[in-house]
């Protein structure tokens, strides 16, 4: 796979070096020539210098034939700019990010990034999960973390127990998938009522797993 890889301090050129590692060609977009040397002396593959966010430079670097394109400076803008000329002017069918501002991602997703990636967001998240571990356990991560498929087991001396469905104040980004109770499964409707030492499997948005929790009592 032909990938684009713009910037080439520390993420970028691991990036690229991880690349090459899995057999795919990466071809790095840098400014500053001190950089292009290294990446160049270094991983041996072809390095472009120049503005990786200009049509022109895109083009030198083969483009139009890539497959997909990484930006990884430490400028949201240039990174955007040239994940969207690469899309509009050479049609590279997937285009990544890295995302600097945490406030800058969903801007990214709308203005037509396929991947906005934030190592901020990232770990405010993986942090969340750890602290909530004891309680909701992850099972599945789906659509790069935005969601996860978990299971939690109602205590036995859960507050919860004998509620409906219906009556519970679950977050919006929450939907009970089945229940296991004494090795039956049960798919949980509006009337069914929760008991102690239910095994539910919860779909759940990675922003609203404490929200779950506090909405089913397993709060410390």
């Amino acid at each position: 796979m032909k990938v684009i890889v713009v910037g080439a301090g520390k993420v970028g050129f691991y990036l690229a070096k991880t690349l090459l590692e899995h057999d795919h060609t990466p071809i790095v977009i840098e400014e500053k020539p001190a950089l292009c040397r290294r990446a160049a002396d270094q991983l041996g593959i072809t390095v472009i210098q120049g503005d990786g966010s200009s049509a022109e430079v895109l083009g030198a670097a083969g483009a139009q034939d890539a497959d997909a394109i990484v930006t990884a400076t430490g400028a949201d803008q240039t990174n955007l700019v040239a994940c969207q000329t690469a899309r509009r002017i050479f049609g590279v069918k997937r285009t990544l990010s890295r995302v600097n501002n945490p406030g800058n991602l969903s801007v990214m997703r709308q203005l037509g990034v396929d991947t906005p990636v934030s190592s901020t967001d990232i770990l405010a998240r993986t942090l969340e999960r750890e602290v909530d571990a004891s309680a909701i356990q992850s099972l599945l991560s789906l659509n790069r973390g935005e969601a996860t498929i978990s299971q939690f087991i109602l205590p036995e001396d859960s507050p919860m127990a004998g509620t409906a469905i219906r009556d519970l104040r679950l977050p919006d980004e929450c939907v009970l998938i089945s229940i296991t109770r004494h090795g039956e499964l049960i798919i949980p409707r509006g009337p069914t009522q929760l008991q102690a030492g239910d095994k539910v499997l919860v779909l759940v948005g990675a922003s609203a797993t404490h929200q779950l929790k506090e909405a089913l009592g397993l709060a410390r």
